[in-house]
């Protein structure tokens, strides 16, 4: 779980509506990218201030890309500019909302988690990005920066593909599809920390396995926080009888959907295997306090006739025939050596040795 600079109960009491933002907190600037594209042309620029923002052609595109949320007074005007909603502005700056759907009069809202994985610390990252689908126009807002949509970017301004030739709702699909397909890198990255963990555990248990294989729940219990909810809002927007969305997205939306489901599948199985890594680390520690038990029981078990025979020939008694022998002493070790060696053939037949 990531640290957070601004909590939420800082709002309590605040009215519905005020924009504050809730995250950690950042000195990076906020960036806006801008595309304005049809069939026939693209223009990308990068823009300073929402009045370079112009209104969406007529037949045309146009997908504002906000890098950061961290700005409330932007993030206001951007709101402002396109008629949005003070509460759908309030749930941009709040970075610890649940994935979900909202049908505003005139527009979507799509509130999403994005994943990533850092292999030096083992750990799962989480970020949010909001994505407003309206008449001609997306808005997209990512809590970090990053190449998340340089693939869809990349598909716009090639002259081929259908993403140039079909509306904003296409475009939607395709942001969504890209947080989707992010999901499996990062599956595959936890499944890899799965079996090195399954192998240290079967080959040697110790504390440290045992801390990796908490930490390595806690990873999937996020990821489940993040991934169940997308279910529904692929589905509600299958379902939605909204007119912003055209019925030929809806094929590309199940999909998407489907995709959802293997993700999440995927998480339920790799739960499934660290609850079974659990059960295989105490039974490997059982089965190694046996072995050790069995070891040390063998060992006491040949030392205890040994024992015997050293105390009956440590007693003190004067008229104890074997005393005066000459080759007494060698006797009696080799009888010891000669019973510990039967111990050992007997312990082996039966092979607990």
């Amino acid at each position: 779980m990531k640290k957070r600079s601004h909590r939420r109960s800082e709002k309590a009491g605040l009215p519905p509506g005020t924009l504050m933002h809730v995250g950690e907190a950042s000195a990076a600037p906020v960036l806006m990218r801008l595309l304005d594209y049809d069939a026939e042309r693209v223009e990308e620029r990068q823009v300073e201030g929402i009045g370079e923002v112009v209104p969406p052609r007529q037949g045309g595109v146009l997908w504002l890309d906000v890098l950061g949320v961290h700005a409330p007074l932007l993030l206001e005007k951007i709101g402002q500019a396109f008629a949005l909603h003070p509460l759908l502005m309030e749930d941009v700056l709040n970075t610890e909302q649940r994935p979900k759907l909202e049908d505003y009069e005139g527009y979507l809202f799509v509130v999403l988690k994005r994943l990533g994985f850092d292999r030096r610390e083992g750990r799962v990252s989480e970020s949010q990005v909001s994505i407003v689908l309206g008449a001609g126009f997306v808005l997209s807002f990512q809590e970090s920066g990053g190449p998340l949509f340089e693939p869809v970017r990349q598909r716009i301004r090639g002259t081929r593909g259908r993403l140039r030739k079909l509306g904003p709702d296409f475009l939607l699909h395709a942001l969504i599809d890209c947080v989707v397909d992010e999901y499996f890198g990062v599956l595959e990255q936890v499944g890899e920390e799965i079996e090195r963990l399954e192998e240290q555990i079967l080959d040697r248990p110790s504390p440290v396995a045992m801390r990796t294989l908490h930490r390595l729940k806690r990873e999937l219990i996020a990821l489940r926080r993040s991934v169940w909810p997308l279910r529904e809002v692929i589905g509600g927007l299958d379902r939605s009888d909204s007119t912003l969305l055209s019925p030929g997205v809806e094929l590309y939306l199940r999909d998407v959907y489907d995709h959802t489901i293997h993700v999440i599948d995927t998480v339920e199985s790799y739960r499934d295997t660290l609850s079974g890594l659990l059960d295989v680390y105490l039974s490997s520690l059982s089965n190694r306090m046996n072995e050790i038990m069995k070891l040390l029981t063998i060992i006491s078990t040949i030392f205890i006739p040994l024992t015997f025979i050293a105390g009956v020939y440590g007693m003190n008694f004067r008229h104890m025939p074997e005393l005066e022998w000459r080759w007494g002493y060698f006797a009696v070790l080799g009888g010891m050596l000669a019973v510990a060696l039967a111990l050992v053939v007997f312990f082996r037949r039966r092979r607990w040795l």
